[in-house]
């Protein structure tokens, strides 16, 4: 795609990248076809060619976002479901990330999203935040149905949908060593909103690693990652997050033997991984954020390295379950992971199915459940009726929101993946699992 940025415009780190990465952008409008938005509504404008028009007018001509373009941006799910597809390589993520920094710095949005953007930002990446706020739910859901009849109020009408009518207990932080032979020390993301809502996938994720021999370790001063933060447009907050975390492994990798960083949270897996693009500028930054970000990986990516094949139940409890595996956009698109969590499911005994339209999201994608509702609901019931379709017995996953997101719309169990393979090699049998097991194994 041709470009007119001028020399001075170009001066802008943020806009010479992105400069470049419209000018890969070739118009063959492959990513129509996989991009989520554009399936559903059918229009140019929500597909990410007719977004890339848009940022390329707004930022070659310095203009201030108005309502319609930010629309469209703002219907943008960041599933990156685009870049898997793009034959010529065009990054969208970092180009929709600069349009969402410029639109958050230029547009002047109406008061009530500014206040609940705010209120997101505060509470949702802080644990204890975001648990009150969850223990507090409970008072207005009553009151849910009228919220959604307008337009004002229909965020807080899906924040409610989407509360859980009870929390887990929390679970406590604490450093693990390894049954046997360490392969080294493994950093763990402590996360914000995953110990919130599932704190058992970091114990799965505990036992299991500890099991095949890492040392697992949480890190002093870590903050939430910055992806919520990040994808609204607070770049500046999302930079502080990452400062913060790069200075509390970079603690833990000098005391040596840092085997990864993994989070069990794809989601953010995804920003970490490309901490050495967003403190790119950052002089007293750049070079350990690039020792981090290179360190980072999914649970997923650690266990496909390993054979656990010695520990594993017997094949007549694992194979009777069959498994419907939904491939979080994160992974399978922002980390370019692919099937390397169905594999280990398989490699552990069990029947795995994947459904129909597995690249589209199923509506989650960090606030966007929050912030556009419809759309998100729409894309979560077409989710819900292809793993129905399976008719298997439970549903894996690699992220929290998705779990969230298909759980409300589903009568089967959801699982993270790490759950299911902690059990298959030795693990405590998760307890939403048991009714499921004794049916399938008498």
């Amino acid at each position: 795609m041709q470009t007119r940025f001028s020399p001075q415009q170009l001066a802008d780190p943020a806009t010479a990248d992105s400069e470049q990465i419209i000018r890969k952008c070739v118009h063959c409008g492959f990513c129509t076809a996989t991009c989520p938005t554009y399936v559903l509504l059918g229009d140019e404008l929500d597909s990410p060619r007719g977004r890339i028009y848009l940022i390329k007018d707004m930022l070659e001509n310095e203009r201030q976002p108005d309502k319609e373009l930010v629309t469209h941006v703002d219907r943008c799910l960041s599933c990156l479901s685009c870049m898997t597809t793009c034959p010529s390589g065009v990054n969208y993520m970092h180009l929709i990330d600069h349009a969402r920094a410029y639109i958050h710095e230029t547009y002047d949005r109406p008061w009530h999203e500014r206040a609940y953007r705010s209120v997101l930002a505060w509470v949702l990446p802080e644990p204890g935040r975001f648990r009150l706020a969850l223990d507090f739910a409970h008072l207005a859901r009553p009151f849910r149905s009228l919220f959604a009849r307008f337009a004002l109020t229909r965020p807080l009408s899906a924040m409610l949908e989407l509360a859980p009518s009870s929390l887990p207990s929390p679970s406590p932080v604490q450093n693990a060593q390894s049954k046997g032979t360490s392969r080294g020390r493994i950093i763990m993301l402590q996360g914000c909103a995953e110990p919130v809502l599932k704190p058992q996938y970091r114990g799965a994720a505990v036992s299991l690693l500890t099991r095949l021999g890492f040392d697992v370790v949480f890190a002093r001063e870590e903050t939430c990652c910055g992806a919520l933060v990040h994808h609204m447009g607070r770049e500046e907050a999302a930079r502080d997050a990452a400062r913060a975390n790069v200075d509390a492994w970079m603690a833990e990798i000098e005391r040596g033997d840092v085997a990864a960083i993994i989070t069990t949270a794809s989601g953010c897996g995804t920003v970490m991984k490309d901490y050495n693009h967003l403190l790119r500028e950052d002089p007293d930054y750049a070079e350990r954020a690039a020792t981090c970000s290179a360190l980072v990986k999914d649970v997923s990516e650690v266990l496909a390295d390993i054979d656990f094949s010695a520990a594993l139940r017997p094949a007549r409890e694992t194979k009777a379950l069959v498994v419907a595996y939904h491939p979080a956009c994160s992974l399978q698109h922002g980390q370019q992971i692919g099937d390397v969590p169905k594999r280990l499911l398989e490699r552990a005994g069990f029947t795995v199915r994947v459904p129909a339209e597995a690249h589209l999201c199923c509506g989650s994608a960090g606030t966007y459940n929050i912030l556009q509702p419809e759309i998100s609901g729409r894309l979560a019931e077409r989710k819900a009726d292809a793993i129905s379709a399976l008719q298997a017995d439970v549903v894996a996953t690699g992220n929290v929101g998705c779990a969230v997101q298909i759980g409300n719309r589903m009568d089967a169990p959801v699982f993270h993946t790490v759950e299911l393979l902690d059990w298959a090699t030795g693990g405590d049998l998760p307890p939403a699992l048991a009714r499921t097991m004794k049916d399938k194994v008498p």
